[in-house]
């Protein structure tokens, strides 16, 4: 749900359990993300930067989109937690130069028998792209069965000690899914479980899409000029029962207040 146009609202005391911002625009003294989140101006920095990044240097995968969601879209200050939203393609034919690269030697020139001898990390060259992993090897992530994650390998890239503190308070999402589609998906699959932790929320603003910056998007995170509900609110535009909204707007709302630092989520749709 990007900007509505309509009036813009606070999340209310009984909804968000007491963490509203403060939408005055104090600064909070923090020259970047801490435990106690970014001053706005900060937040939209870092986004920014992250784009520089997404636009100038070669990703694990190739990225579609890139939103910011929650507090930051909602005008906060200070951004307690910084939701980024990634829209990522899944890698079915690496076209990295080194990945078709074989002769006599064999496994020696297959980036997936290399990576696994020297990291012990299976699938570079078909999760993630062989000349990433070759020129950043440091930000080359596995999941728990050792094989690339290329969400993690986002992250790492994204969010480490490259190009941030490494600890900020920022939840990174990655889905093979827009934004849009996605949030009707974990929609659909929170209310089924039963585990609204599981929703997106819906409160977005596209940053950048297939290689354009949007500025006006920037410049309208940087003013606290667009207009959203609260998430109540906007899971009921959804569909949601006013009660069952409520409810799911309180629990991910304590959801969120449990994470610390850099936390990531992948799924694909």
């Amino acid at each position: 749900m990007s900007d509505t146009g309509g009036d813009s609202e606070r999340e209310t005391e009984s909804e968000s359990g007491g963490r509203n911002g403060d939408v005055n625009g104090n600064d909070n003294g923090n020259s970047s993300g801490s435990a106690s989140g970014f001053n706005r101006a900060n937040a939209v920095d870092r986004l920014e930067s992250l784009v520089d990044t997404v636009e100038n240097e070669r990703m694990p995968v190739p990225v579609r989109e890139v939103w910011a969601f929650g507090d930051v879209a909602l005008g906060l200050d200070p951004v307690e937690r910084l939701d980024i939203y990634l829209t990522k393609d899944i890698l079915l034919r690496d076209e990295s130069a080194s990945a078709g690269d074989s002769d006599e030697e064999g496994d020696e020139q297959d980036p997936d028998a290399r990576f696994q001898e020297s990291h012990g990390i299976e699938g570079v060259g078909k999760s993630v792209r062989a000349d990433w992993a070759a020129e950043y090897p440091e930000f080359l992530r596995a999941n728990a069965n050792g094989h690339a994650a290329p969400e993690q390998c986002l992250a790492a890239h994204l969010l480490g000690t490259e190009h941030g503190a490494g600890d900020e308070p920022i939840h990174l999402e990655v889905c093979n899914a827009s934004f849009e589609d996605n949030v009707t998906q974990r929609l659909r699959g929170a209310k089924l479980r039963e585990d609204y932790t599981q929703l997106l929320d819906p409160r977005g603003v596209c940053l950048w899409a297939d290689g354009t910056r949007s500025d006006e998007a920037f410049r309208k995170l940087r003013e606290s000029e667009l207009a959203l509900p609260t998430l109540s609110a906007a899971l009921e535009m959804l569909g949601m029962e006013d009660e069952e909204a409520t409810t799911a707007a309180r629990e991910l709302h304590a959801w969120r207040e449990e994470q610390d630092g850099v936390t990531v989520r992948g799924d694909v749709v």
